[in-house]
């Protein structure tokens, strides 16, 4: 998946980029406090994503926790 696509995704179910790391980005769910890297490729394999979503406790799109 494209990391713009990822992005905003996440961005749309609530969450923000809580600051810049090395290699990743952390993205924080405010309804829950969870946080999450996000890597810098251009391109994030859906497993990765599957498991950031888990990790900010949000949706994916079409499908509940």
């Amino acid at each position: 998946m494209k990391r713009r696509k990822f992005i905003k995704e996440i961005v749309e179910q609530g969450c923000y980029l809580k600051r810049h790391g090395g290699k990743h980005d952390l993205y924080i769910n405010p309804a829950n406090g969870k946080v999450s890297p996000v890597p810098r490729h251009p391109e994030i394999k859906d497993l990765t994503c599957r498991l950031i979503r888990q990790q900010l406790g949000i949706e994916e799109k079409g499908n509940k926790l």
